[in-house]
């Protein structure tokens, strides 16, 4: 994955270093070379990650951070410090003013590389929940309760997965002193009975098990529904870094290096359990909000009153970061005939199974939204044309491949339904949200005038067919 990375160093031939390393693994960089011209950069161009030096003149790594930590607006970027300082109290007074981790020179590209892509990742988590809490927000249906520096972090709730008896003690005591209750396991088997049967907000696991793959574990975390945003923090070996790094990409959220200071195990512990509770309550907020009036009622997706908003902070974010924007409109072809032939009840259940199936055939950052009787809109951000097409013709296909069992439909075989869909590209010199939805239309217009059951797509020089079906009959 591509990301965002601001370098932050007053000397310049390291920031020249460090920008060639991570514009070879394809990162945007950008670079500052003092800690007020990265709070500008930072305020202005909202990087996904900072990369800060200590020692500069002037304003300091540790200042800089705690600014960006204490500034609701960039508290939730990620911020690595990168020093020559090797002090367990310099790595602590960096956790303390808020950094998501402190990496000493010289820096171990692989590590970094995996730091900044797990980082990244969090971070974009963390951007769409913000942006949908802000979208609910200005829809005057939800306010926030305030920033993640300020989230309460006592008494959590934390499974270790230790089997050397010594440290999972030592872990425990460090973890329990905040009034928290920690559970402890020596085996795969036994933390994932535990998972099933509780929640947790934090993870601790050595890396090292005589008897189990760690890594694996932590796959099977990120595999499931209930585990899938728990943080990992990790008990590692120097010598680990290959490990890490893969780790670090399987969706391990942190690491601690032995031998384990209890100092620096709490600091990392707060900012995992901030983290995640900031996220959990972005959520829950986010959800209450869609019983307001965000909502089609019969379907449960968005409505146009939701979309509209959320499309314009969509395309705000297209429009500065450079990134492709596709919106697809559809309809269901000879909607009226079916309701006409079987009734509304029947019509209303088409309405809530095609539903199902455009969310089962959706990636989770794409937004869908019901704008009419039969009207569909999805929103699909970071997505070029080829893509945007591929997501269509799933769509289409998993709508028409598959008869609709309908109450008082005739034959054993079901309802046939079908969509036509239209695909626009966002052109930042030119659209608008009301633009791009427009020309949407006119491309789900020319799919439907070509016989329906289609998915075309408009374009500077015309209309281009991407996918087509069987024409529909009506009432089929």
């Amino acid at each position: 994955m591509t990301a965002r990375v601001l370098v932050v160093d007053d000397l310049l031939p390291n920031v020249k270093l460090l920008e060639a390393k991570l514009r070879s693994e394809y990162f945007d960089v950008l670079t500052a070379q003092s800690g007020e011209e990265a709070l500008e950069i930072v305020a202005r161009d909202e990087p996904d990650i900072v990369l800060l030096d200590v020692m500069m003149p002037g304003m300091d790594g540790f200042e800089v951070c705690e600014r960006l930590k204490n500034n609701t607006e960039t508290m939730h970027v990620p911020v690595v410090i990168i020093t020559a300082l090797s002090d367990s109290a310099d790595r602590l007074r960096g956790l303390d003013a808020g950094a998501d981790d402190f990496l000493t020179k010289p820096v171990n590209d692989t590590a970094l590389f995996a730091r900044v892509r797990s980082l990244t990742r969090l971070k974009m988590l963390t951007d769409e929940w913000r942006r949908r809490e802000q979208t609910s927000d200005q829809l005057g249906v939800m306010a926030g309760d305030g920033p993640m520096n300020l989230v309460d972090t006592s008494e959590p709730k934390v499974l270790i997965l230790e089997d050397n008896p010594l440290d999972a003690r030592k872990i425990s005591e460090t973890l329990s002193a905040e009034g928290g209750t920690c559970e402890v396991s020596n085996s795969v088997n036994d933390a994932m009975s535990l998972l099933r049967s509780d929640t947790f907000e934090l993870v601790v696991m050595n890396l090292r098990l005589k008897s189990d793959d760690a890594l694996r574990f932590a796959s099977l975390l990120r595999a499931q529904e209930t585990t899938r945003n728990t943080p990992i923090l990790v008990i590692a070996e120097e010598e680990d870094t290959a490990r890490l790094a893969k780790g670090l990409d399987l969706g391990i959220n942190d690491y601690l290096m032995r031998p384990i200071d209890r100092q620096e195990l709490m600091a990392r512990a707060r900012t995992q359990i901030r983290r995640f509770r900031y996220q959990h309550r972005l959520r829950q907020n986010y959800e209450r909000s869609l019983t307001m009036a965000l909502t089609d009622s019969l379907t449960g997706l968005y409505n146009r009153r939701y979309l509209t908003a959320h499309l314009s902070g969509i395309i705000n974010q297209a429009i500065l970061r450079g990134r492709p924007l596709a919106v697809m409109m559809f309809d269901i072809d000879y909607f009226k005939s079916i309701n006409d032939t079987h009734g509304h009840a029947a019509g209303d259940e088409v309405l809530i199974e095609l539903s199902k199936r455009v969310l089962g055939n959706l990636r989770s950052v794409d937004t869908v939204a019901r704008v009419g009787g039969e009207e569909f809109v999805v929103v699909m951000p970071d997505t070029e044309l080829s893509l945007a097409g591929i997501i269509a013709e799933r769509l289409r296909t998993g709508v028409c491949d598959i008869h609709f069992s309908i109450r008082g439909a005739d034959g054993k075989k079901g309802l046939v339904v079908s969509v036509s869909i239209g695909i626009a590209m966002f052109d930042p010199e030119t659209d608008s949200a009301d633009s791009i939805m427009r020309r949407a239309d006119e491309a789900l217009y020319e799919a439907k005038r070509c016989g329906r059951n289609r998915t075309v797509c408009i374009e500077a020089d015309g209309f281009s067919e991407i996918g087509s079906g069987d024409q529909p009959s009506p009432a089929q």
